[in-house]
């Protein structure tokens, strides 16, 4: 049997710290640190729930970072 894979870290982050930034700002702020996905969803968007490593994600409430979630 293959060994399993060990996903790689993800940034040393708080989503915590996107909130309230403007969308492009935190999106750059974001990639800077490391994040390899970056996602961008209205308030209320339908997604997929599948956890992927290193991707963030940021509800966008006109302009501005309203919530933000690994994953």
């Amino acid at each position: 049997m293959a060994p399993l894979p060990t996903p790689s870290a993800e940034p040393d982050d708080s989503p915590d710290a996107y909130v309230g930034l403007p969308a492009d700002r935190a999106e750059r702020l974001a990639r800077e640190r490391g994040w390899s996905t970056v996602r961008a969803l209205p308030p209320g968007a339908i997604i997929t729930m599948e956890y992927l490593v290193g991707r963030l994600n940021f509800e966008v409430r006109n302009g501005s970072v309203a919530r933000s979630w690994k994953g």
